[in-house]
């Protein structure tokens, strides 16, 4: 198939239908018009907006989250929003169905309506980029920017997102740290469709700055310090937000995420395929990897504290990480760790090592020498030094059940304590794990290039 073929397929099955829109539609007028009498009869000053992929219109067949942000004046009390807010919240999730309470940066509800997810989350009614108090604000100036300057290039947004999802490369989530639909719809204004976007994957790196607004001229002090501190944090990418000189829209977005767009986009014109926009499931077998490598791997699953996962997941890598450098410095070999919500794993090169370590000690003929003999069971002379035979924990759980109970290791502090009540599995992973072992130990999940061989 050559590239318009391809293309032509896949908008085929991405873009929504007549009968869809109608739906959508229906649906957000239906939710506007409840959230008004909501906010009427509550006697609340607040407005309604769509944000979102929904609100742009850029949204894939068949994924129809709704977001609609309860907007507040400026004049509000920080604490007053998120009370009433929340009273908002409830009373239309009410009407809607039925709701929970989640929690971000301040407690949103998240409800259904006719089988669709729709979050109700409360906000400032901003109309600037100094006006932004907390960090949803800007989702309306957002929506307002994309509608204002997207100029009916949709559906290039579309295959766009299409793409990342299909790469790995979709979500700016912090288990994911990739790209976002607003950096996409950003990309496909500033370099007008799909196929360029993927042509200037490594323009993109080396020019590392993209300012849609010019923000470098209009507001060069803040948007310089924004460039330094995001140069210094080693960032992919430099995305100026058109809405807000202060950020970095590619903030999120992960070197291993990018280098699976830069190398896709290269293999993708080169030799087109709806392979990048529908991967085929791989069923493969994590022990297979384990065999072929000669390796063994660590699985330690814990109960998490109730936390969102943008507070938990960097606490638990720090976690992962830590407990790594620990078993390093016990002789053990870390080729790789993963983690997620309630599970670590690491990658080591073997599961026992020997259980004696040889120490050196002080001259023979020195009253450190004497303490020296003195502590020791098994102590002989090299030249004019004491040497020992130390007993050690060989065992890899043994090891790690005492770098737990010494607690010596960097970790997450909400996290520290179930980690270290998690059980060890050595070579095995629970069947809801197993794919995510063999992703781990094949390295698929970033994989540019596979030898299959």
């Amino acid at each position: 198939m050559d590239i318009e073929d391809v293309i032509e397929e896949v908008l085929q099955k991405i873009v929504p239908s007549e009968e869809e829109k109608r739906f959508i539609k229906t649906l957000m007028e239906e939710i506007k018009e409840k959230a008004k009498e909501t906010i009427e009869e509550l006697n609340l000053n607040a407005k309604p907006y769509f944000v979102g992929s929904l609100a742009k219109d850029t949204y894939l067949a068949g994924d129809h989250d709704v977001d609609l942000f309860i907007a507040f004046p400026l004049d509000t009390g920080l604490e007053e929003l998120k009370e009433k807010g929340l009273e908002i919240g409830k009373a239309l999730g009410n009407k809607l169905g039925k709701y929970e309470i989640a929690y971000a940066e301040h407690p949103y509800v998240r409800a259904k309506y006719k089988g669709v997810k729709v979050d109700i989350v409360p906000c400032y009614d901003v109309k600037s980029w100094k006006d932004v108090r907390t960090a949803v604000d800007r989702s309306i100036l957002h929506t307002k920017w994309v509608l204002e300057n997207l100029h009916g290039r949709n559906n290039e947004v579309r295959l766009f997102k299409r793409f990342l999802k299909g790469i790995n490369a979709y979500g700016s989530e912090i288990y994911v740290r990739g790209f976002s639909g607003y950096l996409a719809e950003i990309l496909i204004i500033e370099f007008g469709s799909f196929l360029s976007v993927l042509e200037k994957a490594d323009f993109m790196l080396r020019k590392k700055i993209i300012d849609p607004k010019e923000w470098i001229k209009k507001e060069s002090e803040i948007a310089m310090k924004t460039i330094k501190r995001e140069v210094e944090e080693d960032k992919p990418l430099i995305v100026i937000d058109p809405v807000d000189p202060r950020r970095n829209v590619a903030a999120n977005l992960s070197w291993e995420r990018f280098g699976l767009f830069y190398f896709s986009s290269i293999q993708f014109l080169k030799k087109p395929s709806l392979e990048f926009f529908f991967p085929t499931k791989k069923g493969e077998d994590y022990r297979e990897e384990l065999r072929r490598k000669g390796t063994h791997i660590i699985t330690l699953l814990f109960t998490p504290p109730d936390l969102v996962d943008d507070l938990l997941l960097p606490q638990v890598e720090k976690t992962a990480k830590g407990l790594a450098k620990a078993l390093e410095i016990e002789g053990f070999k870390v080729f790789g760790v993963d983690y997620g919500r309630n599970f670590i794993f690491l990658e080591v090169d073997r599961v026992e090592k020997p259980r004696i370590e040889i120490k050196k000690g002080p001259l023979y003929f020195t009253s450190h020498g004497r303490r020296f003999y003195e502590k020791n069971e098994r102590v002989w002379i090299e030249g004019k030094d004491l040497m020992a035979e130390k007993k050690v924990s060989g065992f890899i759980v043994e090891v790690l059940e005492e770098i737990f109970k010494k607690g010596q290791f960097s970790a997450g502090k909400n996290v520290k304590e179930a980690i270290t009540s998690s059980d060890i599995l050595i070579d095995f992973v629970p069947k809801s794990l197993s794919n995510e072992a063999y992703l781990f130990l094949s390295r698929e999940k970033f994989s540019v290039k596979r030898n299959t061989s």
